[in-house]
């Protein structure tokens, strides 16, 4: 909703700028703003060997849940403003002459599940002999459980869990990693309202957005909760103890900096046209150091009571989110790169001409996916504990770390 007039003085007077609508938020306000919490489908299980009994076998790891582990914006290599051909080499799908999404997400591409092939999980490959992707974009935790105890089918995909005990049945599997959670509490709503207000109203969004993430926390944890409770059925209905698997719950990182690490100023038409990080400083804080950190926290607790590792990814992407001051963007003449390009999508449909869809916008890309599944490799050499990952500034996924929570 708009602010009231006294704001709207405020706002104005620390801003230059005229209001228009850009073809961004024209876009918006006609299609909505979709980021739902999301080459490999589902891996071909029928092909499977047979399992002679639970924890033998052909190893698998499994990631389950939404667009931050099935690989949504795995297609692009860094941003670019190029908007045609390959993109100054960011757009994976170009064949030469067209763009073809199936190239990084199969079969999923026509479902919207975008399961990528740099996906966390395929990006992990020394962690289990086969990697099973079976996170849909836009999931929430109802589609995580089983049809039995009141899961929902997706995207003409049957719900994660019974999915996952077929899986079960035919690996022995070894790793189970779960990112839930966000899509229950409402955050694409959350990046709706806040580039809305920056484009069209001229008002904050981090006031009325947090008390609407404030109101749905409970219910969504119970959620992500009931998720993990759902996987522990599926594994020991399948013969698996407790010892012969683990579970991972992870959380989101950031896709955009703090205000003091913006490239592009407040004020004009730049953090929307070419930087695709269209927000005000104070939302922009709000969301970097106070949204984020408290979704982590939250899920920290359900993994915590459930019996699940966690992995913090609240700082994953620092120096490296869309439009921070220490990456760039790929031009016509420098190449995207994973040691100086940015790891996410950016919000796409600002420029002359849109590139992708709009749901792909502030996931990690390329770049973040591979840092994920690097993060996923270090994890699971650590058999206990829980752990946050972070990057190395200048260097690519080998650069990421771990450190003890």
């Amino acid at each position: 909703m708009p602010e009231n007039c006294s704001s709207i003085t405020r706002r104005t007077t620390r801003t230059t700028r005229a209001p228009r609508l850009t073809r961004l938020a024209r876009r918006l306000l006609a299609a909505g703003l979709t980021l739902p919490l999301g080459a490999a489908g589902l891996l071909a299980v029928a092909a499977a060997p047979a399992r002679a009994a639970a924890g033998t076998g052909t190893t698998a790891s499994v990631t389950l849940g939404d667009s931050y582990i099935s690989g949504e914006a795995g297609r692009w290599k860094g941003n670019a403003v190029v908007t045609s051909g390959n993109r100054a080499g960011t757009d994976r799908a170009w064949t030469g002459s067209a763009y073809d999404p199936s190239r990084v997400y199969g079969a999923t591409a026509a479902s919207g599940c975008d399961r990528s092939d740099v996906a966390e999980v395929r990006s992990a490959p020394t962690v289990a002999q086969a990697q099973i992707n079976l996170a849909c974009s836009g999931a929430v935790a109802a589609n995580v459980y089983r049809a039995a105890n009141g899961g929902q089918s997706f995207k003409g995909e049957a719900p994660q869990a019974d999915q996952l005990a077929t899986v079960a049945s035919q690996y022995n599997v070894k790793l189970i990693t779960l990112s839930i959670g966000g899509n229950d509490l409402g955050f694409s709503d959350v990046i709706t309202t806040c580039v809305s207000d920056y484009l069209v109203w001229y008002s904050y969004c981090n006031d009325d957005q947090q008390s609407a993430i404030d109101s749905r926390m409970s219910a969504a944890m119970a959620g992500v909760g009931k998720a993990l409770d759902e996987i522990r059925t599926v594994m020991s209905t399948a013969g698996y103890r407790t010892g012969d698997y683990r579970v991972v719950l992870q959380s989101y990182p950031s896709p955009i900096p703090r205000s003091a690490e913006m490239r592009y100023p407040e004020s004009g038409w730049s953090r929307s046209d070419t930087g695709g990080c269209p927000f005000w400083n104070a939302d922009a804080d709000w969301a970097r150091d106070s949204l984020v950190p408290q979704i982590s926290r939250a899920l920290a607790g359900v993994a915590a009571a459930k019996g699940a590792q966690f992995l913090d990814l609240a700082d994953m992407l620092q120096g490296r989110e869309v439009c921070a001051k220490a990456a760039r963007q790929a031009t016509s003449t420098t190449a995207p790169s994973a040691t100086t390009s940015e790891w996410a999508r950016f919000v796409d449909g600002g420029l002359s001409s849109s590139q992708g869809v709009i749901q792909e916008s502030m996931h990690p890309n390329y770049y973040g996916q591979q840092a994920l599944g690097q993060c996923l490799t270090l994890l699971y050499a650590r058999p206990s504990g829980n752990y946050a990952c972070r990057n190395t500034a200048g260097k690519d996924a080998s650069g990421m770390y771990l450190t003890a929570k």
